[in-house]
């Protein structure tokens, strides 16, 4: 039977981020692909222009619709807008069987809020206890933990406390430090390190979207946390390196890129 993942996300219509970016990774990685539209955005590579979330009883109706009838494998968040629609989702996800990987989007890449502040405290309390994995930035980080995070050692120490918020694994992703790409995953009170070059390019607009979805692609497919991150870190490094070039802004990473 085809692995099937499902994202629970706002929507890019210019591709790159967000439901677009899901969608097209998982079926790179052979993934049947559902998704639940939680807001509405007016972007391209250059601005957000508007926010519209939508009403929670609709995110609460479709999430009820495919997971009644295509249960997934995984799914995956990425951004939520509201407190209300962050309720609505962790309701639901404290009955999935299924891992959930929490991708806690606040800010897009030109810096338009995507979840409210007031939110924050509800994706903490309420959802990210219901989490497989959860994989903040630095700046997200430093939110859910509390501290400033801008080396490896504060993202470590970022990673533990965000683990005592009860997901079972986090995964900082460190792309804003110099110097190598290294993410950093704490799981089952190790840590397991993911390194990959630096590429001199603003290309990166949805790569948090991309890493996530890939990740949760290969949980789908039956793959343990490490080796799916492994996999993830490779594609999503790829996929930034062979970036189709696209908008006359910050351009979309290489959904297309290879998978090994």
């Amino acid at each position: 039977m085809k692995p099937v993942a499902l994202t629970i996300a706002g929507s890019d219509p210019s591709g790159g981020a967000g439901i677009q970016a899901d969608l097209k990774t998982f079926h790179q990685f052979g993934v049947y692909g559902m998704s639940v539209i939680t807001l509405v955005t007016v972007q391209n590579t250059r601005c957000v222009s508007a926010v519209e979330p939508l009403t929670p009883d609709l995110v609460r109706r479709q999430l009820e619709a495919v997971i009644e009838d295509i249960p997934p494998q995984a799914a995956k968040t990425g951004a939520l807008g509201t407190t209300e629609i962050i309720e609505v989702v962790a309701e639901s996800a404290g009955r999935f069987s299924f891992p959930l990987v929490v991708d806690p989007v606040m800010i897009s890449k030109h810096g338009a809020e995507l979840m409210a502040p007031t939110a924050r405290q509800t994706l903490i309390q309420r959802l990210l206890p219901e989490a497989y994995l959860v994989t903040p930035n630095l700046h997200e980080a430093a939110v859910l933990a509390g501290v400033p995070v801008n080396d490896e050692s504060s993202m470590q120490e970022a990673a533990r406390r965000i683990a005592d918020l009860g997901p079972k694994a986090v995964l900082v992703k460190g792309g804003h430090l110099r110097g190598e790409a290294v993410d950093l995953l704490f799981h089952q009170g190790e840590f397991q390190r993911f390194a990959a070059p630096r590429e001199a390019t603003r290309e990166t607009h949805g790569t948090g979207c991309t890493y996530s979805a890939a990740i949760t692609a290969e949980l789908a497919r039956g793959r343990a946390l490490e080796a799916a991150v492994r996999v993830a870190k490779r594609f999503i490094s790829r996929a930034i390196a062979e970036n189709p070039g696209l908008g006359q802004g910050v351009g979309p990473v290489n959904h297309h890129a290879r998978i090994d």
